[in-house]
């Protein structure tokens, strides 16, 4: 039996995730918005399920509800950063507020989780964090820009995060699933269109968004049970791509960085100090 402790548990992999471990004994430490959205979980888990009050957003909050929930259970073995909210619109019409909100709940509201639960996870000599980003983490799409932005910087910062806290035996794992109907897409705001942005491709995209007909090619159930059997087989691999589109849609743009990247060599190494050579 393992502990989790896992945010946004109302709905999509969060819920998902709380759902499969409960049945099959595991214990949960679920942090939500509305503590009513638990209650049918509750009534059938028993002390195996707490559930915790939470606005990511709310750094003071977040470093509270760790604090307990390491507390109540005595031991969590994995921390599960899901909490997230998406944004649909071009860049030049988001206003400053959905950016900040993108922002602080993709971003901020994960890194405030991970520092929470870092000394605690030390303490009790390793642990595992594993953080939900998608495939928008390692590629971008028109109508995406702001959530992008989120999505590459909490990469970053996991990947620096996993190299410090190795030796702690400490892992961590960034998820990153394509496109999947878990009601995620029909909850994503979206700005205010203007016309120049209104038409073409773009402007179906943004009529299908709306409409909440961008259900995915991937199965959530699927997704879910991976995460739980990467954690039971005891690998620790720094990214989980799960999607068909996410391993198609990553990988070309893998490739078209490396076709660039190749192309730059001469002029990159040509910045050089004078006599300090290239790299072999």
């Amino acid at each position: 039996m393992q502990t989790w402790f896992i945010t946004g548990t109302s709905s999509g992999f969060g819920r998902g995730l709380t759902e499969r471990l409960l049945a099959r004994g595991d214990r949960v430490a679920a942090a939500v918005r509305r503590l009513e959205s638990m209650d049918e979980l509750r009534e059938t888990a028993g002390d195996r399920l707490r559930v915790y009050a939470l606005d990511v957003t709310d750094g003071a909050r977040v470093d509270s509800v760790v604090d307990q929930a390491f507390a109540d259970f005595g031991r969590i073995d994995v921390v599960v950063n899901n909490a997230g909210y998406g944004l649909f619109g071009a860049i030049e019409e988001a206003s400053r507020d959905q950016i900040a909100q993108v922002i602080a709940t993709n971003l901020t509201a994960s890194i405030d989780v991970a520092r929470a639960a870092l000394p605690r996870l030390r303490a009790q000599g390793g642990g595992r964090i594993m953080q939900v980003s998608s495939a928008g983490g390692q590629t971008a799409y028109p109508g995406f820009g702001i959530y992008h932005a989120a999505k590459w910087g909490i990469e970053g910062f996991c990947e620096a995060l996993a190299a410090e806290v190795a030796p702690f035996g400490i892992a961590v794992t960034i998820v990153e699933p394509g496109m999947t109907p878990t009601g995620f897409s029909a909850a994503k705001d979206m700005t205010q269109a203007t016309p120049a942005y209104s038409q073409g491709q773009f402007g179906a995209g943004r009529a299908l968004m709306a409409a909440g007909e961008l259900a995915g090619p991937n199965d959530a159930a699927k997704i879910v049970s991976a995460m739980i059997d990467l954690v039971d087989s005891g690998r620790t691999p720094l990214r989980l791509p799960l999607g068909v589109d996410t391993y198609r849609d990553v990988h070309a743009a893998y490739t078209r960085r490396m076709h660039e990247l190749e192309a730059s060599k001469d002029l990159a190494e040509s910045v050089a100090a004078t006599g300090a050579g290239t790299a072999p």
